[in-house]
């Protein structure tokens, strides 16, 4: 039941999306203002509920309870988790915004503060911290340890209906299908905004690199042509094709990592670093609860709550799946390994691009504040034609993206399946099929209903009603660790 309505529910998407796309993008404007305006606060306290909720399960009594049984030990090394886990959960994402978001801040600033000054630009880094360090990894470890005590501990089903049996609620029942429902339909909006994030990315690239042109026509062939592929990959199975991707991803991601830093202002870089992160981690509770009722500025809506709906709506996918790979481990090892890795080396990943992008903006003169507001898509690009060698860093970091493109898209096929088949945790080639033609289908939609704005819209929209379910998993792993004898 569960796979054919949530597979209605986005054949209906996508079919209206074809056929009146103004009018698909006026309505997820109007609910994406309304959420906005009505539920912003409820955005910011929950997202910081999250994190403070996972921190203190790691550091209470629950942190030696197992994933598992008390002998289980960790199915894949540290290094193939790590990998994993952070190209599932927002590798895609950070390639795309490593030098935009700096820069977008850097000329809009927030909290009033004039752009194109030193201070403009250390809010523009600290606010990147903010957005892709602890709090988004909070969302998913919550979904994630909900999910894998209850599967593995527990021995229950792989959904997110299963979390909530301690509440009385089973996942045969009404409540529970809908449960799924909602998780299916919030991923698949999650994941089709980021595949059409790197479909205007691999678009500018292939622009910058080959004169490929930049438009829809494009746009709308690389995700046919990348859709064949991860299709292809999450066919082989989570061991094969994903693990193998996964790791190659990270592998890029370091050697572009390195190369920028050698080939950048490398001292400015480490300097960068050590006081954005000092910042950082001086102004978190401040950024955490920041609204601007007396001013009416929008632009904590348009940033700090698109990106909290945006992980929100990843969490059933990204959670799922960092579940599935984290048998055998304990909450401790779990909340910290999946909080603190990927969050540091997002930090790194700001400091060094986002850094690079300033220094040569504020300091050698380039114009990449510039080129960014003319197309935020080319951002990385734009920034990598400046320093030496860099048609060859523009190639890696293409092939970087294509390469988590296709590991976001295949992974959130493979939960898909599984979210669809009542947890099974090898679902059929022809489900898995049945969702990646649908992931991009909608993805398109979007693209041509309202570009990049219409995707952001309709990931806000999709994530609301499931805030309010995390609100409650966290309340039912509670009561359920309680009666653990630890």
């Amino acid at each position: 039941m569960v796979f054919y309505i949530s597979v209605a529910m986005a054949a209906v998407f996508v079919i209206g999306g074809v056929l009146f796309p103004s009018a698909l993008a006026a309505y997820a404007g109007y609910l994406f203002a309304a959420i906005i305006d009505g539920f912003g606060w409820f955005y910011l306290w929950a997202t910081l509920g999250f994190l403070v909720f996972c921190v203190y399960l790691a550091f209470s009594r629950f942190g030696k309870v197992r994933l598992g049984r008390d002998n289980d030990k960790p199915v894949f090394s540290n290094l193939t988790w790590f990998s994993m886990l952070f190209s599932a959960g927002m590798g895609i994402g950070l390639v795309f915004w490593g030098v935009a978001e700096p820069m977008f801040h850097y000329m809009n600033p927030p909290l009033g503060l004039e752009a194109k000054t030193p201070e403009a630009a250390r809010a523009a880094l600290r606010y990147a911290f903010f957005h892709w360090g602890l709090h988004p990894w909070g969302i998913y470890t919550v979904m994630a340890l909900a999910i894998a005590y209850f599967s593995f501990r527990k021995e229950g089903k792989n959904l997110i209906s299963e979390t909530f049996t301690p509440l009385g609620s089973s996942p045969d029942g009404l409540i529970g299908k809908a449960i799924d429902v909602l998780a299916i339909i919030a991923t698949v909006f999650g994941v089709a905004t980021s595949l059409g994030l790197g479909a205007l990315q691999i678009n500018s690239g292939l622009t910058k690199l080959f004169g490929v042109p930049g438009n829809v026509t494009a746009q709308l062939s690389i995700i046919g042509i990348v859709t064949v592929v991860y299709i292809l990959s999450a066919s082989t199975g989570l061991n094969k094709g994903i693990a193998w991707l996964s790791n190659a991803n990270i592998a890029a991601a370091a050697l572009l990592l390195i190369f920028v830093v050698a080939a950048g202002p490398t001292a400015f870089l480490f300097e960068v670093f050590t006081v954005t992160f000092g910042g950082y981690i001086q102004e978190v509770a401040f950024m955490s609860l920041r609204l601007t009722p007396f001013s009416q500025a929008s632009w904590v809506g348009e940033w700090t709550l698109f990106y909290w709906a945006w992980w929100i709506a990843w969490a059933p996918f990204v959670g799922s799946f960092i579940a599935r790979v984290s048998r055998g481990r304990t909450i401790k090892e779990f909340v910290l390994g999946v909080l603190l890795v990927p969050s540091i080396f997002s930090f790194l990943w700001f400091s060094v691009f986002g850094g690079t992008a300033l220094n040569l903006e504020m300091f050698q003169g380039y114009p990449i504040g510039a080129g960014v507001q003319q197309d935020i898509a080319a951002a990385l690009f734009t920034t990598l034609e400046y320093l030496p060698f860099g048609r060859i860093a523009s190639l890696l970091a293409l092939v970087l993206i294509i390469t988590f493109f296709i590991t976001s898209a295949d992974s959130a096929t493979f939960v898909l399946g599984m979210f669809s088949t009542d947890g099974n945790p090898d679902p059929s080639n022809r489900v898995k099929f049945i969702w990646g033609i649908l992931q991009s289908s909608i993805a398109t939609v979007l693209l041509l209903s309202g570009g990049l704005k219409g995707l952001q819209q309709a990931s806000i929209v999709a994530s609301l009603p499931f805030a309010v379910i995390m609100v409650f998993m966290c309340v039912s792993l509670l009561k359920a660790l309680k009666k653990e004898k630890v």
